[in-house]
């Protein structure tokens, strides 16, 4: 299994256009089209946060679609349809709240974090048609949606012959360091060391109290840090 690298973050929205709007006040740019999931009944917006510290790497705002239908059978991807993050993020706003990593090889990558006690999801094949044509990937998907390790260890995706980060404009805004902060970070260290994880000095692990996951952005308004209320 080859190294594994960020590929985006999660910001979740309680609409599709309040996170329009919190990207432009947050971060000051308006990001750009993104497209619909019909089978998690959920659409985005993606914004390039490529730097030398996290190349080809997006920021992806993301929220129910109210025009698209559940799922049958399983619950949204990233804890979506858990009512006490949806009330956090309708009172709160748009919020970071998970983050994705890339593999080539997710079948193994899953086996490996599996091995470790870390009931990760099956990879699903995932699909959706893009100007440039169909943009697919594969996901590892548990049925209940569930992040784990309070959203900081991350879901695993692999992409086909596109990545989207390739079509996204430059808006000036870049990853400069993620923080991992989670009360049993040695369990989380072995995870990532797992993955291939471990090295990128700005991809950072500590230990605290309270889990949360901190990412540092250069903007067109300055340094912004954002921040997961896990």
């Amino acid at each position: 299994m080859s190294q594994a690298a960020l590929d985006h973050l999660v910001v979740m929205a309680a609409s599709l256009e309040e996170g329009l709007a919190w990207c432009e006040a947050t971060l000051g740019v308006t990001p750009d089209a993104g497209g619909q999931h019909a089978f998690m009944g959920t659409h985005n917006r993606l914004l390039r946060i490529s730097s030398p510290a996290f190349a080809a790497s997006y920021l992806e705002i993301i929220a129910i679609d109210p025009q698209g239908q559940a799922p049958s059978g399983h619950r949204r991807w990233f804890d979506m349809d858990d009512s006490a993050l949806q009330a956090q993020v309708r009172s709160q706003g748009p919020q970071l709240i998970h983050w994705v990593a890339r593999v080539n090889g997710i079948v193994q990558a899953s086996e490996a974090l599996r091995a470790l006690g870390h009931a990760v999801g099956t990879p699903q094949a995932a699909s959706r048609q893009t100007p440039r044509g169909l943009l697919a990937w594969q996901i590892g998907l548990r049925p209940d949606g569930q992040r784990l390790l309070q959203g900081l260890l991350p879901t695993l995706i692999e992409w086909g012959e596109q990545h989207p980060e390739a079509s996204m404009a430059d808006k000036g805004v870049a990853l400069q360091q993620l923080q991992l902060l989670h009360p049993d970070a040695d369990a989380l260290k072995t995870a990532l060391q797992a993955l291939g994880l471990v090295g990128n000095p700005a991809l950072q692990l500590a230990q605290a109290s309270t889990p949360a996951l901190v990412a540092h952005l250069h903007t067109p308004k300055g340094p912004v840090q954002l921040r997961s209320p896990l």
